[in-house]
Order: C-alpha cells, then structure tokens, then sequence
C-alpha cells in the first residue's frame, strides 16, 4: 500500500515536471524575441560583470587547493578558517568549489562541509565592489558597506555553524574513512580544467535563467494588470541575481529602498546561484540543509546590517 502511494507521488511529480516543461518551451517558441533579448541580456551580464571577477579567483583558489601538502593541519579551526578564507572572498561558487575540493582531499568530513557550505557562501569583493559599488551605487564606501554587512552575517553563521559541528563531534561521519584522491602532479593543469567547467556551468545558468525571467515576465506582464518594473525586479531576482540587481538599478534607483533591496536580492541568490551551487555540491553528496537555512538567514540579516552601516 506505501509502496504503491509513493509510486503514485512520484508518477504525479513527473508527470508536473513534464508539464511546466512542456510550458516552457511552448512560451519560449511564442517569445523567441523576448527569450533571445534576455539570454543576451544574461550573456551581456556574465561577460562584463561575473567572468573578469571570478575566473582568475576560481582558478588561483582551485590550484592552491591542488598543490601537494605534506602535514596538513589537523586542527579544526584552522581547516575551518581556511575554508572560509578562500571560500568567501572568491564570489559565487567558489564557496562550494573550495569546500568540494577540501573534501575530496580529505580535509573535511561530509557533515562538516554541509554547514562549512552554508558559511563560506558569499560575493566576490571584486564584484561588490566593483559592479555594485562602483557601478549601480556609484560610491565604492557603500560598496565597502554592503560587503561588511554580508560578512558580518555569514560570520555570525559561521560562529552558529562551529557551535553546532561542536556540538555535534561525536556524531560526525568521520568514523567512516573518506576516499583519498591521488595528489595531481599539475596541479596548475588541472586547476585550468577544473575551473573551465565552472565557468561553463556559471554562464550556462546565468544566460538561461535570465531568458527564462524575461519570458516570464512579460508573458505575466500581458496576462495580468502588474507593475512591469516591480514584476521583472522579483521574477529576475528570483531566477538570476545579477539580472535582477540590474533591474533594481534600472526602476528603483532613485527609490529609498533601493540599497537594502540589492542587499536582500544579492542575499538571496536566485535559482542560478543555488543551480550552480546544487550541482557543485552533489560531486561530494554534501548536505544542503545548512545551506538553504543560510539564505534564509542572510536575506533578513544582511539589509538590517547594512542599514545601520549606511
């Protein structure tokens, strides 16, 4: 009988699955204009804003994380703030490549690189500074600003995050013997390849969701009476963060608001993010409870941070 129902859920999942899909495509072949406007759009983003700031980061972190150790630290808190150090400061995903590869090296268990996951997740200082600061606010202090108030609540995550493996020592599954990947003999080499399919992944996901928002924004926009600019602001901030920062900037720039809106959009990520981060994640089976709790988190905390910086 359970086993019947479930069978019966997971028929009734797919059949849904299957019929968004099919949607999907059935709007995209009626907007061919409108999708192909918001993949160059999300092309247009990745190019100037993401690829300069992140490839050369993403490959010096994934060679530094190649290169042979012969006494790595066994000490908690130093694997932990390495993790951090290089997850945090490289942008969007380097947090879960970072992590990945430290547990493919032994370096973390996977219960351990499920909460590290969640803290390590953050902008790069280059893009915030540089796009968001210096581009959108016009002010590189603001920028300054926005970036403290993000670290500020992923090291208060961290803090929490530490408490809980503490917590949690007996439990970790370091008892069972984590698979030690042979040391690469270029790690250079590699770090090139490695970083290649990132990048690939990052703008694979960039482009589609930011047609995918512009679809669906103007197919919403025509069904119903709606704010076009508050319309595209939440489905773009929803699907790809920096196409909905942009719309921010393009219909709320003069509005109060605005500062503490590109911090919560920016906190939240959007399905492009989290694609990335998903797919980064599963190389390891790293749990990604600990991750969705800290968009949570960082959503409401890092605009009330930033108001009080500003």
């Amino acid at each position: 009988m359970i086993e019947h129902r479930l069978r019966y859920y997971a028929t009734k999942q797919s059949m849904i699955s299957i019929g968004i899909i099919w949607a999907l495509i059935i709007l995209f072949i009626l907007q061919p204009g409108i999708a192909h406007d918001g993949a160059e759009a999300g092309a247009q983003l990745f190019v100037h804003a993401l690829l300069p700031y992140l490839l050369p980061y993403i490959i010096l972190t994934q060679w530094l994380l190649k290169v042979p150790v012969e006494n790595p630290s066994k000490k908690n808190w130093k694997r932990y703030m390495k993790a951090y150090v290089l997850g945090s400061f490289g942008g969007f995903p380097v947090g879960a490549v970072t992590v990945t590869e430290m547990v493919k090296n032994g370096e973390l268990s996977r219960r351990e690189s499920g909460y590290l996951l969640a803290a390590c997740h953050a902008p790069g200082p280059m893009f915030i500074l540089g796009f968001v600061g210096t581009e959108l606010f016009g002010d590189t202090t603001s920028g300054w600003k926005l970036l403290a108030a993000i670290h500020i609540a992923n090291i208060l995550f961290l803090l929490f995050t530490l408490i809980a493996i503490k917590g949690n020592q007996q439990e970790l599954d370091t008892s069972q013997p984590l698979v030690q990947k042979n040391r690469s003999s270029s790690p250079l080499l590699e770090s090139l390849r490695d970083s290649s399919t990132v990048i690939i992944l990052v703008a694979t996901t960039v482009i589609f969701f930011s047609s995918l928002g512009n679809v669906l924004t103007t197919a919403i926009s025509k069904a119903f009476t709606v704010d076009l600019g508050i319309t595209k602001t939440v489905l773009l901030a929803l699907f790809e963060m920096t196409s909905g920062v942009q719309s921010a900037t393009d219909h709320f720039f003069t509005h109060p608001v605005f500062p503490f809106l590109v911090a919560a959009i920016i906190s939240l990520n959007g399905l492009s993010i989290h694609m990335q981060v998903f797919v980064i994640a599963k190389t390891t089976d790293t749990p990604l409870s600990p991750y969705l709790l800290s968009r949570v988190w960082s959503v409401i905390t890092v605009p009330i941070f930033l108001y009080f910086l500003l």
